[in-house]
């Protein structure tokens, strides 16, 4: 029996990468997931991959989660839908690009906290009504390596998803009487922005393959999903204020990470 049947997930940035692994996954569980993207085309195809493939009910709703009225609007259209939320996973997030600290901009560094930091805030003040209704609320927001290794030239994303882990851990020592956990996922993961950096870094890409104790880079649906599944089930419920690394190990030793920038 599917682990997640009658299930509520909300999924951002759901269209691509790590965040439609996760949603495949839960999918595949029993869970009917919406779908919130900013992509119109890339939401749709996933909803549609997920009704097709595991004949999940998956809707689609447009969000830009840098808008609060979009965030807030967005967990609305869950509950509306399917009745009730159970998981809010918070994903989202678009390239800032790549820079040297000296010169990252202000708006770069506001624009990852606004993706990160904010967007996950909103979310989980509007979902925590919904969440704490059933005994079965699970927040996961995933946060990433970068921060906690620090790694060069992309500070916006680091600070932001640090200060997202944060968030997640005071959330759940105050939800914790709500019986709502929290937790965070920091992946290793065949990302579009890990994509994105092997397409212009390949030999960068081929090092950190390498490099991991795995010896690979994770699969988003196979790797990270399924780890995403236990956090938002049964198993997890005595689990919260965590951060699981999610890399094959490259967490243990560092990654090399080191783009070529100007």
């Amino acid at each position: 029996m599917a682990t997640l049947n009658g299930r509520v997930a909300v999924v951002t940035g759901a269209g691509m990468g790590i965040g439609k692994g996760v949603a495949g996954a839960l999918a595949r569980e029993g869970a009917s997931v919406m779908v919130a993207e900013i992509d119109r085309a890339a939401g749709e195809a996933t909803a549609a991959w997920l009704r097709d493939e595991w004949g999940a009910e998956a809707e689609f709703v447009s969000t830009d989660v840098t808008d609060k009225a979009q965030v807030v609007g967005m967990v609305d259209a869950a509950v509306r839908r399917f009745g009730r939320l159970d998981v809010l996973v918070n994903n989202a997030w678009r390239g800032s690009g790549y820079a040297r600290l000296e010169n990252m901009t202000d708006d770069q560094m506001r624009g990852g906290f606004d993706m990160a930091v904010m967007a996950a805030f909103w979310a989980m003040k509007a979902a925590l009504p919904e969440l704490q209704r059933h005994g079965t609320g699970r927040v996961i927001n995933l946060c990433s390596l970068n921060g906690v290794n620090a790694h060069m030239y992309s500070v916006q994303y680091n600070a932001a998803k640090e200060a997202l882990r944060t968030l997640t851990r005071t959330a759940a020592r105050e939800w914790a009487p709500k019986q709502v956990c929290c937790n965070v996922i920091c992946p290793g993961a065949q990302s579009e922005a890990y994509r994105r950096m092997a397409d212009g870094n390949p030999q960068m890409a081929s090092a950190m393959a390498s490099a991991n104790p795995m010896g690979r880079i994770g699969d988003p649906l196979e790797d990270i999903g399924p780890v995403a599944v236990f956090l938002a089930g049964d198993a997890s419920r005595y689990l919260t204020g965590n951060t699981l690394f999610v890399d094959g190990g490259a967490h243990i030793n560092g990654v090399q990470w080191a783009p070529a920038v100007d």
